[in-house]
């Protein structure tokens, strides 16, 4: 069986893809040059995936933009230049679907409200349901029963944050994803300012409101004794210093949206971006009466109309999808032709070592051929393993069957929980947890640790078709970080894969077996020509996995015994020279 990979080309560059954040390694970015620079790692590596810490931000490490100009605490333009100088491209996140309530724009909201001039381009939640709800207790609208139950949603409760204008009056914006209101202590200085308040009254005041304001409560609820005349001024007061945290929804159908994304490529293309990943691209695309996850037809139009600027800025662009597998939207957003991300990879390969079988994962290989899909895949990454994309679903109207099946996808997610792995859900509606979304761990955890697994995953990861994307802390066999997910609190669970690597760490790491092993693989992927040719898969029982790539006179092999957890590979260079290397054999 034979791939055919004329799309590939035409979509992706070759060549193996770095991945971390701009302090991953080090304290800031030109501590990970300073490691793509040593001798180790020559030509391991031609892309760089850096994640959007890159660019000032606030919260959601990284993911909460506030703009997409370098974040100078961590990122240098010399940083650039000698990335420039290795040869490594670099990949960079535009997150569609939202900015940082930091942002320029939306702070321009906040100090001149109805005349700012960005006022549309966040989303009014009220002004969106007109005429498609009923006004509630709280000030906004409600959804008709049948628009709600439709809604696809990443938190509990509606998607709101309710902002204060100027002038005091509370209008609710589309908020899918983080919000956060916090109100800073009132001073006794501060209180003087109130009509009426004596300065001996005055400490008196600030400590009843920053007590009640310190247990959550309201300023509007807040008991105020012998001071309730003043209420309205005190509220005032404290609510003129309200702040906020949040990713606010951007709203697509405004025309300076778009300038605004066709302006951020052209910076980003001006970084040395070659491919760029659209953050919740999914979401973006919003109508009543719809799931507002992956519209149809409006996602398709907003896709065409990105790919008409990225096609003028010289950039490829990888719609970042997370969806069950029988529901088949990883077809749809090929068959547009673009490239995906792997997400069902990951899954595949635990359950595949973990069981001893190929049979899964050479289904998927089978119709990645077939269809020509052109992907990025990983093992670990900056989020979770995903687990939700294994499973079967609706598409086309049809029920369809997953790669894994429920109870297989169950006993992955258990194994991964046992070895410290943690989870997070997503929520309808009615605030209900309705599935997993993913597991949180690093990928040699989620492999028990095992060393042995962790280097035959590498191995099946640089024989797959597509751009391999190695994880840094993958790369090093780095174990669950426990202590940092801990700190992190209710949304810690993503820092248990995200551990800084000092100094210390990097020179123990390129000492271990496993790190130099993995090392020698990316390497091979990354230069040998074979890799841009024509994959087979070569016939084998149901525990092997036989797999060879061949351009002209270089070739590479891949023969692996998923019970032995063993390995060799041989290959010949452009010139015909031979070569192999075998492990646990």
């Amino acid at each position: 069986m034979k791939s055919e990979t004329s799309t590939e080309k035409r979509l992706l560059p070759q060549g193996v893809m770095f991945n971390a954040y701009p302090d991953s390694i080090g304290r800031r970015l030109s501590d990970t040059v300073d490691l793509l620079e040593r001798p180790e790692l020559a030509d391991a590596f031609s892309l760089f995936y850096i994640l959007p810490t890159f660019f000032n931000s606030d919260l959601d490490r990284g993911f909460s933009v506030i703009d997409y100009d370098l974040n100078r605490e961590l990122v240098s333009n010399e940083d650039l230049e000698r990335l420039t100088r290795l040869g490594i491209m670099l990949k960079f996140d535009l997150v569609l679907n939202h900015l940082s309530v930091g942002s320029f724009q939306f702070q321009d909201i906040l100090r001149h409200g109805d005349a700012s001039a960005y006022k549309n381009f966040f989303i009014d939640w009220n002004e969106f349901w007109a005429g498609e709800g009923e006004p509630g207790a709280d000030g906004y609208l409600i959804p008709r029963r049948a628009h709600l139950e439709k809604l696809f949603m990443r938190k509990p409760g509606l998607p709101i944050l309710k902002v204060r204008f100027p002038d005091g009056s509370e209008r609710p914006y589309w908020n899918t994803f983080y919000q956060e209101i916090s109100y800073p202590e009132l001073t006794p200085e501060t209180v003087l300012g109130v009509a009426g308040i004596e300065p001996g009254q005055a400490a008196a005041v600030a400590a009843r409101v920053n007590r009640a304001l310190q247990t959550g409560m309201a300023p509007n609820e807040i008991e105020l004794g012998e001071f309730e005349r003043h209420r309205d001024e005190i509220v005032a007061l404290v609510e003129g210093s309200r702040r906020y945290l949040g990713q606010m929804d951007l709203n697509a159908g405004s025309e300076q949206v778009w300038a605004f994304y066709d302006q951020t490529l052209a910076k980003l293309r001006g970084y040395g971006a070659r491919m760029i990943r659209l953050d919740a691209f999914a979401y973006l695309h919003k109508q009543p009466g719809e799931a507002n996850f992956f519209n149809k037809p409006g996602t398709w139009e907003y896709l065409e109309r990105l790919k008409q600027m990225a096609v003028k800025h010289d950039l490829i662009l990888l719609p970042e999808i997370h969806s069950q597998y029988g529901q088949g939207l990883h077809r749809e957003v090929a068959d547009e032709g673009f490239p995906i991300y792997d997400f069902f990879f990951p899954g595949l390969v635990i359950d595949a070592l973990d069981r001893g079988t190929a049979s899964h994962l050479l289904r998927w290989l089978q119709e990645l051929q077939i269809r020509g899909i052109s992907t990025v895949n990983m093992l670990g990454c900056h989020d979770g393993i995903p687990v939700l994309d294994l499973k079967g679903g609706i598409g086309n109207g049809e029920a369809q069957g997953g790669l894994l099946s429920e109870e297989e996808i169950d006993a992955v997610v258990e194994r991964i929980i046992q070895r410290g792995g943690r989870v997070k859900d997503l929520y309808g509606p009615d605030g209900k947890k309705i599935a997993y979304y993913q597991v949180n761990a690093t990928f040699f955890s989620a492999l028990g640790e095992d060393e042995r697994k962790m280097r035959l995953a590498r191995a099946i990861q640089m024989f797959m078709p597509g751009i391999p994307q190695v994880w840094y802390l993958d790369l090093f066999a780095g174990p669950n970080d426990y202590a940092a997910a801990d700190r992190g609190g209710t949304g810690g669970h993503k820092e248990i894969n995200r551990t800084t690597l000092g100094p210390e760490d990097i020179e123990r790491g390129l000492q271990r077996a496993v790190v130099r092993d993995q090392l020698e693989l990316i390497r091979l992927r990354n230069t040998l020509p074979a890799f841009g040719g024509e994959l087979q898969v070569g016939p084998a029982d149901d525990h092997r996995l036989r797999l060879t790539w061949s351009l002209e006179r270089s070739r590479a092999s891949l023969d692996a015994d998923l019970r032995a957890l063993d390995f060799k590979i041989e290959y010949t260079d452009r010139q015909g020279v031979a070569g192999s290397f075998a492990y646990g054999r």
